[in-house]
């Protein structure tokens, strides 16, 4: 891991990706972010050495370095599943480089069902905390502890500081934030009605497919994070319908204007 690790990170300062100060992954759908950023270097998942490539088709395979309301970032643009045939080590294979790249924070985005029923879609909700249904841990392999510590303590595993800023700068922008937990299932199929009412039974607010493996691997380096959801569906198992991933993804395009607030007026305090 260490070697692979390495030669991607080398690989990418030779493109020249200059110690940017934060990371961001987008998700499903939120792509615009990019259109709000200076680019001064790019390179393509499948050309990085040991880089997965995403398989999904509105992820578009791109790390992106450049400046974004004066701080210099560094953008995934498109992201890992498990069920897309990763492991989770390569779902979050790319967190580890953005921190050897120099990041100290790390903001993540995706797109999530709505379980609690007061939220919903086209809304966004802050994640306070989470929910690991992935079936394991980007943290259960041998040699981990040369990375950092194994028993990563997960109390608090999204920055309050940076919630709190975020939470100020929507009231200011009157953009409507919900806080709550987030569920991270493996998918790719959607859930049936009784899967619904458990995660509502455990306390879930949301649910989707990433971001929790990531905010592990983040917290396992010692990075700030934080992760707002563009709820794109309401998950009521009493009213269910066929869900139209064609119009998750509209729904997501729709909300995302308010994401892109959120994420540059908080990198400007940063």
């Amino acid at each position: 891991m260490i070697k692979y690790i390495t030669e991607s990170t080398e690989y990418l300062k030779s493109k020249g990706f200059d110690k940017p100060e934060i990371g961001i992954i987008l998700g499903t759908g939120l792509g615009q972010l990019i259109n709000e950023v200076e680019i001064i270097a790019k390179a393509s998942y499948n050309h990085i050495p040991n880089f997965p490539t995403a398989t999904v088709e509105f992820h578009k395979g791109k790390l992106i370095f450049g400046k974004l309301a004066g701080k210099k970032v560094v953008v995934m643009q498109g992201r890992f599943h498990v069920y897309e045939g990763y492991s989770l080590q390569d779902v979050t294979f790319p967190v580890r480089i953005m921190e050897k790249l120099g990041i100290k924070t790390l903001l993540v985005s995706n797109a999530a069902g709505a379980i609690n029923l007061d939220f919903k879609k086209g809304e966004l909700m802050l994640i306070d905390d989470h929910i690991n249904l992935q079936g394991s841990s980007p943290l259960a392999f041998k040699g981990v502890s040369e990375l950092g510590e194994r028993f990563t303590d997960m109390s608090a595993p999204y920055d309050s500081e940076i919630n709190a800023m975020i939470e100020e700068i929507a009231n200011t922008n009157n953009i409507k934030l919900h806080k709550g937990v987030y569920a991270s299932v493996v998918g790719p199929q959607l859930e049936t009605r009784a899967e619904y009412r458990m995660l509502k039974i455990i306390g879930a607010d949301a649910v989707g497919m990433s971001t929790v493996p990531e905010i592990i691997v983040a917290n396992h380096l010692g990075l700030k994070t934080s992760a707002i959801s563009v709820l794109t569906d309401e998950c009521d198992p009493d009213n269910l319908k066929p869900v139209n991933i064609t119009e998750i993804i509209e729904m997501a395009n729709k909300a995302e204007p308010n994401m892109i607030t959120l994420f540059k007026e908080l990198i400007k305090t940063l």
